[in-house]
């Protein structure tokens, strides 16, 4: 009988690219000796985003660790299968009895990987604990990095990646105050020419790889109509013309019985 209590899965954020921004959960786990790092790559021997965030911190590479491959593929039956071959690879080692640490950049519970990993790990094996270490998005380094608030008062916000389109992205100008839009690269002159229309330009902000060495700001948005950029680029984008409907403010008086 296998008497070995299974260790536990941590889907550990790290936040966009600096290593400062690492909370204190995240920096404790990473200073466990007994843990198996895993971190996502797009392909075999391709470089790890969450893992440099890491090593930039100073945080040595541990004996275990391995990397698991998530492609660039909106193929659900495709996925699947390295989301089942990632979480037999996570089980072997946690069934050893060791935890096991999976790096993400930004949030774990935002738009990342590990929501998928999480899932399939817990289809698998119902017994098994599972942690998630929240940590600093994208969007709020970017937000920070151009001192433009995501939300005042009573002011709304939406976030989306840009893949939903122009037409979404202009019915979201109309009912939000400000909106984020992820992974911009494929519809970014689109975006321009939308902003332009609407004459938002000035009210956008362009933030590539927040946080990391590399990263770029742009506040003339306009000109990187043509350009190429990375992957991992995103708009912020305020819209001082939105038409506000009635809001109830405070709370209802609360009335009670004289006697």
């Amino acid at each position: 009988m296998n008497d070995i209590k299974a260790g536990r899965l941590f889907g550990v954020s790290l936040g966009p690219g600096d290593p400062g921004l690492i909370t204190l959960r995240a920096w404790e786990l990473l200073q466990r000796g007994n843990c198996h790092w895993t971190y996502p790559v797009r392909r075999k021997d391709a470089d790890s985003h969450a893992l440099q965030i890491a090593l930039r911190g100073g945080l040595p590479l541990p004996a275990k660790h391995s990397a698991l491959i998530f492609p660039m593929t909106h193929d659900a039956e495709i996925l699947a299968g390295y989301w089942l071959r990632a979480a037999e690879t996570v089980l072997t080692q946690l069934r050893s009895g060791r935890d096991v640490l999976f790096l993400v950049e930004g949030d774990a519970s935002t738009y990342s990987t590990f929501g998928h990993l999480a899932r399939t790990v817990q289809a698998l094996d119902v017994g098994i604990e599972i942690e998630t270490v929240p940590g600093v998005s994208s969007f709020n380094a970017a937000a920070a990095r151009v001192a433009m608030p995501l939300a005042d008062t009573d002011e709304t916000v939406a976030i989306i990646p840009a893949s939903y389109g122009i037409g979404m992205i202009e019915r979201l100008l109309d009912d939000f105050d400000t909106l984020v839009l992820l992974k911009v690269k494929p519809l970014l002159d689109d975006i321009i020419d939308l902003l332009q229309r609407r004459d938002l330009l000035e009210q956008a902000a362009f933030i590539e790889k927040a946080g990391a060495p590399e990263e770029r700001v742009e506040r003339n948005v306009a000109s990187l109509r043509g350009e190429k950029v990375n992957y991992l680029s995103l708009l912020l984008i305020r819209n001082p013309h939105r038409q506000r409907g009635e809001i109830i403010r405070g709370c209802r008086k609360k009335t009670s019985n004289q006697e």
